[in-house]
C-alpha cells in the first residue's frame, strides 16, 4: 500500500514538474530562449502525441494577438482604404459596365461619340424614315440633291438566320439561341441607347423631300478648333449656387431622354451641379432617345432602378427636382413609400397643356414647391389649380432657361469659356467662317434667306402651317416678279416706240448733212435704253429656303409626318425649297447658318422656347406666334414679328417672311436687339441665379 501511494504521488509531482517545464518552456521560447532537443520539455512540446498541444497554441494565439492589436487594427484600416480607393477609381475610369448603387455609384456606359454615329436618315428605327442625300456638285460650286426618297429600313444589326442557315440548321437549337443572345443582344442595346426610335407605319416611297443636312459635328470642330466635349459644365466657384450645391446631394428625374427642350435642360442642370461639387443620381423614368452617351460623356450616373431603389436613394438627397410633368407617377410613389420626402421635392414643370396638368393634379399640392419657366404657364396653371379646388403649398418661383456656355460662346458673347486665344471677338471671326462652310455644304447661296425651325416634328409645333405660309409667301413672290415682268415689258415697248419717233425726227436732219452714221446711233440709243430699262433679274432679291428639324426625334408624330410628306407632294416647288436636317445636340452650326428663326407653336403657344433665346444669341430675328412664352420674349417690331395661333395667322406669317425677304436691314437690326435681350435676361447666370432662390426656399425647412 505505501508503495502504491509513494508510486501515486511520484505521478503527480511528476505530472506538475512537466506542466511547470512546458509552461516556462513555452515562455522561454516567447522570449527568445531556445530550449535543448533532448530535453523533456522540448519533446511534449513538439510531439504530435501529446493532448493539450491544441489548447497551448490557442492559449499562445490569444496572448499573440493582446500584445499585437495595435498593428492589426492598423492593418485593418490600410485595407479598408484601400479597398475604397479601388471601388472608387474602377467606378470613374472603368470601361466595363459594372453595377454600383448610391450616390457615388452607377452603372458605368460606353462613351460613344453621338456626332459621329449619327446616321443621315429621316426616321431610325427598325421601320423607318431614310433619305439618299446624295448629292453632285455643278461647276458653280452648288450642291443639288439626287433621288431623295423615303424608304423602309430594316434594323443595322446583322442577322444570323438569314446568312448560312443551311449550315446553322444543323446545329441544335440551344446553342443558336445562346450565341444570339451573347452576340446580337449588346448590338442591339448600344443602338438602342444612340438613335431615336420612331413608331411604325411610315410610308414606304416618296419623292417630295429635298436635301438632308448635317449633322455638322466635325465642322464645327474643324472649323471654330474648339470641341464642347472637352469644355462642359464649367462653374462659377465664387457664385451663390456653386456656395450652395457643394457637397450636397441631388436627385434629378428625367422622363425621358430624347433631344428635345426639357432632358436637355435637365442635362445641363446635373452637369453644372457635378462642377460646382456637388453628388448628383439621376433616375430616367423611359430610356428610349440618344442622350444616354452623353449622360455617360459627362460622367452623370443613371440608377437602374426606378423604383425601391431610387426611392431609398432619393431619401438620402437633400433636394429632389423633377424635370417634367410626366414625372407625376413616381413623385405619387416616393411619397408613398416616404411620406416625408414630399417636403424635399422641388418640380420644375416645362409643359403648358390641360392634359399634362390632369396627369399630375393628385401631387400638385403634396410637393414642396412647383416651378415654371415663365408667367404666362404660371397663371395658367394656377388658374387650372383654382378650378380644381387644388391648394399649393407655397407660391410657385419662375426660373425661365437660359443659353448655355456652349452656344454662347460660340455665339461670341462672352462666357466662362473665354479665353485670351478664344476671345469673343475671334469666335465672331470664326462663326462667319462656319456659316460660310454650312451654307456651302447645304447648297445656299448669298442670294438665299434660310428660315430655320428646330423642334419636335407634331401638330404642337406648327411645321404643317409653316409650310403652307411658306408656300404661300414663295406664289406671291412668283407673282410679283410676274407683274414686275409685264411692266418692264410694257415700259420696253413704249420706250422702243418713242425713241424709234424721237430718233428718226432728230436724225433726219443730221442725215442730210452726212454728218452721223446711222449705226453708230442705232448703238448709242441703244445703250441709253438698256440703262433706262431696270434689270428683270434684281427683281428678286432673295429667295426662300426652309430648314426643318429635329427629323428622327422621338417626339415626331408620324401621322403630322405623312400629312407635311402629302403637302409636298401637292406642292412640289415649297418641296425644293425645303431642307430637313437629323436631330443632334450641336445646333451652333445651324444657327450660325440661318438667317431667320420661326417658333410656330400652337394651341396656348410654347412654355417658354429655349430655341427662341437660342436663336437671339446668334443675331437672328424671330417670326412667332403671339401665345405663351414666346410673346414674352418677341417684342413685336423690335426682335423679331408675332402672327396669330392656326390658320388666320398663315397669311401674316407669309406677309412676315415675305417682309425679311425683302428688307435685310430690318432683319439685322431686328437680330441685333434680340441679342442685347439674351445678354441682359437669358444667359447661364441668369438662370441660377433665379435657382439659389429655389434651393433655398426648398431646403429652409422640409
Amino acid at each position: 500500500m505505501e508503495e502504491s501511494i509513494s508510486r501515486g504521488e511520484f505521478q503527480v509531482n511528476l505530472a506538475k514538474q512537466s506542466s511547470l517545464r512546458s509552461g516556462g518552456s513555452f515562455k522561454s521560447t516567447l522570449s527568445g530562449r531556445s530550449t535543448p532537443r533532448n530535453s523533456p520539455s522540448f519533446r511534449r512540446l513538439n510531439s504530435g502525441r501529446t493532448p493539450r498541444k491544441e489548447g497551448r497554441s490557442s492559449v499562445g494565439g490569444a496572448l499573440w494577438f493582446r500584445s499585437n492589436r495595435v498593428l492589426l487594427w492598423l492593418l485593418l484600416i490600410t485595407l479598408w482604404a484601400y479597398l475604397g480607393f479601388f471601388v472608387q477609381s474602377r467606378w470613374a475610369h472603368s470601361d466595363k459596365k459594372e453595377e454600383f448603387s448610391g450616390f457615388g455609384t452607377g452603372p458605368r456606359n460606353t462613351i460613344l461619340d453621338a456626332e459621329q454615329t449619327q446616321r443621315r436618315d429621316l426616321i431610325t428605327g427598325d421601320n423607318s424614315l431614310s433619305a439618299n442625300n446624295e448629292t453632285v456638285t455643278n461647276k458653280t460650286g452648288i450642291s443639288k440633291p439626287i433621288n431623295v426618297a423615303l424608304a423602309k429600313k430594316e434594323n443595322d444589326v446583322p442577322s444570323r438566320r438569314k446568312t448560312g442557315s443551311k449550315k446553322r440548321s444543323r446545329r441544335p437549337m440551344r446553342a443558336l439561341k445562346s450565341k444570339a443572345r451573347s452576340k446580337l443582344k449588346p448590338t442591339i442595346e448600344v443602338k438602342n441607347n444612340d438613335t431615336e426610335e420612331q413608331e411604325p407605319e411610315i410610308p414606304t416611297t416618296n419623292s417630295t423631300y429635298g436635301l438632308l443636312v448635317g449633322p455638322f459635328g466635325s465642322s464645327e470642330d474643324r472649323i471654330l478648333e474648339w470641341n464642347p466635349q472637352k469644355r462642359s459644365g464649367t462653374c462659377n466657384r465664387k457664385g451663390d449656387f456653386a456656395r450652395l450645391v457643394w457637397s450636397r446631394r441631388f436627385i434629378l428625374i428625367f422622363h425621358e431622354l430624347s433631344m428635345t427642350g426639357a432632358p436637355l435642360s435637365m442635362m445641363e442642370l446635373a452637369t453644372e451641379l457635378l462642377s460646382c461639387g456637388a453628388t448628383v443620381s439621376v433616375v430616367v423614368l423611359s430610356k428610349k432617345g440618344g442622350l444616354m452617351s452623353e449622360l455617360a460623356r459627362r460622367r452623370i450616373k443613371v440608377l437602374e432602378d426606378k423604383a425601391d431603389f431610387s426611392f431609398k436613394t432619393a431619401m438620402k438627397a437633400d433636394l429632389v427636382i423633377a424635370g417634367s410633368a410626366v414625372c407625376a407617377s413616381w413623385i405619387e410613389q416616393y411619397i408613398e413609400h416616404f411620406p416625408a420626402g414630399a417636403s424635399q421635392v422641388a418640380w420644375w414643370i416645362m409643359e403648358n397643356r390641360r392634359e399634362y396638368f390632369d396627369r399630375s393634379k393628385d401631387v400638385l399640392h403634396r410637393v414642396k414647391m412647383l416651378v415654371f419657366l415663365s408667367e404666362s404657364q404660371s397663371k395658367q396653371w394656377q388658374k387650372w389649380c383654382e378650378e380644381e379646388s387644388i391648394k399649393l403649398r407655397s407660391q410657385p418661383e419662375i426660373v425661365p432657361l437660359s443659353v448655355n456656355d456652349e452656344l454662347a460662346f460660340v455665339a461670341g458673347i462672352s462666357s466662362t469659356l473665354n479665353t485670351p486665344s478664344f476671345s469673343t471677338e475671334k469666335m465672331v471671326e470664326k462663326r462667319q467662317l462656319l456659316r460660310e462652310s454650312v451654307r456651302n455644304e447645304m447648297g445656299l447661296t448669298d442670294n438665299d434667306m434660310l428660315v430655320l425651325s428646330l423642334s419636335s416634328i407634331n401638330p404642337g409645333k406648327g411645321q404643317l402651317l409653316l409650310l403652307e405660309s411658306a408656300s404661300s409667301a414663295l406664289e406671291q413672290g412668283q407673282l410679283e416678279d410676274d407683274k414686275k415682268m409685264k411692266k418692264s415689258s410694257k415700259i420696253r415697248k413704249g420706250l422702243s416706240t418713242l425713241t424709234r419717233g424721237h430718233r428718226i425726227r432728230k436724225l433726219l436732219p443730221l442725215l442730210k448733212d452726212g454728218k452721223v452714221a446711222l449705226n453708230d446711233t442705232s448703238n448709242n440709243s441703244l445703250s441709253r435704253r438698256k440703262q433706262l430699262i431696270p434689270n428683270s433679274k434684281g427683281a428678286m432679291q432673295q429667295s426662300l429656303k426652309v430648314l426643318i428639324g429635329s427629323v428622327g426625334s422621338k417626339s415626331n408624330k408620324v401621322d403630322y409626318v405623312k400629312s407635311l410628306l402629302s403637302f409636298l407632294e401637292q406642292h412640289p416647288n415649297t418641296s425644293k425649297s425645303v431642307l430637313w436636317t437629323p436631330a443632334t445636340t450641336r445646333v451652333a452650326s445651324l444657327y450660325s447658318a440661318a438667317d431667320v428663326y420661326v417658333i410656330n407653336s400652337q394651341g396656348v403657344g410654347e412654355t417658354f422656347g429655349r430655341v427662341t433665346i437660342e436663336a437671339m444669341a446668334f443675331g437672328l430675328p424671330i417670326l412667332g406666334t403671339e401665345a405663351g412664352g414666346t410673346q414674352e420674349i418677341v417684342e413685336h417690331n423690335v426682335t423679331g414679328l408675332l402672327h396669330p395661333i392656326g390658320r388666320p395667322g398663315n397669311d401674316v406669317l407669309a406677309h412676315n417672311l415675305r417682309f425679311l425677304l425683302k428688307n435685310q436691314l430690318a432683319r439685322k437690326q431686328m437680330g441685333v436687339e434680340g441679342r442685347k435681350k439674351v445678354q441682359r435676361m437669358y444667359l447661364k447666370q441668369h438662370m441660377y441665379k433665379k435657382f439659389v432662390e429655389v434651393i433655398v426656399r426648398c431646403m429652409r425647412s422640409k
